[in-house]
């Protein structure tokens, strides 16, 4: 049976490898194309419908995946810019109760996300293993993060998400 939750499993840190590196900004590049592919032909009423009891709905995630990948994108380019910067935490289920969230179309977002990933790949596609090893302080985890442990948990977070919306519509047959 499959783990509504973590649908793809947890994320998990792999070593630095070019091939991997590869596959991990291939994930960043086309995000915006798989969530527009897994969203195809959903009307409102599916996509305000919870992924998973508790969890939330098609549409706040959506709108989830670029409030997270914009402070990822911001955190990418602080961890280039500055030394061990502090990034800053956000409440990311406040985040979904905002008006902007709860009253605009999921198409808004997923515009945003083309945009976004487009910079952000373009940012962050020819860095070198030195630059990978730069490094961010997360206050809520009270720990330093590489770029590189940031560039497979944010690869990961888009296929996860993603996967959430491919298991309701397999799970009800949209």
């Amino acid at each position: 049976m499959i783990n509504e939750r973590y649908p793809i499993g947890q994320f998990e840190a792999l070593p630095y490898t070019e091939s991997q590196k590869n596959k991990w900004l291939a994930d960043i590049q086309f995000l915006p194309e798989e969530i527009e592919h897994a969203l195809l032909n959903l009307d409102e009423a599916q996509l305000h419908t919870p992924y998973r009891e508790g969890g939330w709905t098609l549409h706040e995630v959506v709108h989830h995946l670029a409030d997270s990948h914009m402070n990822a994108y911001c955190r990418f380019k602080l961890g280039l810019t500055e030394d061990t910067p502090t990034v800053k935490p956000y409440d990311e289920n406040a985040w979904t109760l905002l008006n902007d969230v709860q009253a605009l179309p999921v198409n808004i977002s997923v515009t945003l996300l083309h945009a976004l990933h487009t910079r952000w790949y373009f940012a962050i596609k020819d860095l070198t293993p030195i630059q990978w090893e730069r490094k961010v302080y997360h206050p809520g985890s009270k720990k330093e993060m590489s770029l590189w442990y940031l560039l497979g948990m944010y690869a990961w977070h888009g296929k996860h998400h993603t996967a959430h919306i491919k298991m309701l519509r397999e799970k009800n047959n949209w």
